[in-house]
């Protein structure tokens, strides 16, 4: 049976054309599809206002990014079949890319799957739904992942924000099988205790991957401050390999807990110190205090989720960074990070550059780096786009 139709209005078809698959309220036209006739995460076909057949997407008429294309094809069947497919490119690239099963395995609109991440921590798979149109079809998504991987368990971690402007449920449950007592995962030769149910986002962080790798050749024998260290995916590598100290700070005493017995694991707990303080205020007293650091990493959470919060959000970036660099030693190296998609490359470069010039500093790049391969760039979404990382070398004024 066909699906219902969608018409746009004239024009608004160009992002569509061009790659992108999202389409906005205001881009329907809403007398010949009336939005309140459909459900949310119906299947719908998008047509043009030519009438021409622009492809399958899933609909939410109740939310500002009201379809995602799923297909460039008229009337797709979003069944077990389908997601298999999805999944085992996703999972193909994936096993090119790595030699052991801790990656993203889909990473959203780039794996063709809009409103879905899944993390595959060995055979434990986090999965985090954020859209009606895959809740909708979870049970012919989980069906896939099951046959396919044979998972040990299926976490679905979905206490995202995005589900609630959906009009889904906040919740975390174990799906299917059950977890292991003790989950370890391995990276850059580095183990950690992963803590799926109670940790941020999937449970990890995997896009900094070759960041953090870059970081573990520039360490030996200095000292390391990571700022927003969470369960120290950055701090434990640094001492892994051979920094003389690490000074690990975090607003969250649990994450400090977990960073702690990773240390344990890894043997690097005499190296480590951890520090239970909001990032701010523990850089403004290591100013007061005359306290120095030679590599410093600067990786904090989104600070700007939304386009109208971005005047406070670049704020704060900048205060962090000018902060960070009042405590660097001479000669030392700033790792800066953003994954708020609203603060661009240009954006944290200017903050940068006005930062050192503001306390008469000579700062270089030496590496401008984004996320993992795991989570691959759709070139039609730059929304998929939004790591960004600088290394940059910070010496006195020229």
């Amino acid at each position: 049976m066909p699906h219902p139709e969608i018409y746009l209005k004239k024009n608004e078809d160009r992002r569509l054309r061009q790659g992108h698959l999202w389409i906005f309220s205001n881009e329907i036209d809403t007398k010949r599809s009336v939005l309140n006739d459909f459900e949310p995460g119906q299947l719908v076909n998008i047509l043009a206002a030519d009438d021409k057949a622009l492809g399958s997407a899933y609909i939410n008429p109740h939310t500002l990014i009201c379809a995602r294309l799923l297909s460039r094809k008229s009337d797709l069947s979003c069944s077990i079949k389908f997601f298999k497919k999805r999944l085992n490119t996703a999972l193909q690239l994936r096993e090119q890319l790595f030699g052991k099963p801790y990656y993203r395995l889909v990473f959203g609109e780039s794996d063709g799957l809009p409103g879905l991440v899944v993390d595959r921590f060995g055979d434990v798979l986090s999965v985090q739904i954020t859209t009606a149109g895959i809740e909708r079809h979870k049970d012919d998504l989980l069906t896939a992942l099951i046959d396919l991987l044979d998972p040990q368990a299926i976490v679905l971690k979905n206490d995202n924000g995005q589900r609630a402007l959906e009009g889904l449920p906040l919740d975390n449950e174990i799906i299917y099988g059950s977890l292991p007592e003790t989950m370890i995962i391995e990276e850059n030769g580095c183990l950690f205790r992963v803590d799926i149910q109670e940790g941020q986002k999937t449970g990890w962080f995997y896009d900094h991957r070759d960041s953090r790798n870059r970081l573990m050749q520039l360490c030996k024998e200095r000292s390391v401050l990571d700022l927003f260290c969470y369960t120290g995916a950055w701090s434990i590598p640094a001492a892994v390999s051979g920094a003389s100290e690490v000074t690990c700070v975090d607003a969250s005493e649990n994450a400090l807990k977990l960073a702690s017995n990773n240390a344990q694991l890894n043997g690097v707990e005499t190296k480590m110190k951890f520090v239970h303080s909001d990032v701010f205020d523990f850089l403004k007293t290591a100013r007061q205090d005359n306290r120095h650091y030679d590599i410093i990493v600067l990786d904090p959470p989104a600070l700007i989720k939304r386009k109208k919060d971005f005047k406070q959000g670049y704020e704060a970036y900048r205060r962090l960074n000018h902060l960070a660099l009042q405590i660097l030693s001479p000669n030392g190296i700033l790792v800066s990070a953003s994954c708020s998609h609203h603060l661009g490359r240009d954006a944290l470069h200017e903050i940068l550059r006005s930062s050192a010039r503001h306390i008469d500093r000579h700062l270089i790049f030496f590496a401008a780096v984004g996320q993992g391969p795991d989570h691959p760039i759709h070139p039609a979404i730059p929304e998929t786009d939004y790591l960004k990382t600088f290394f940059c070398a910070v010496s006195p004024s020229l």
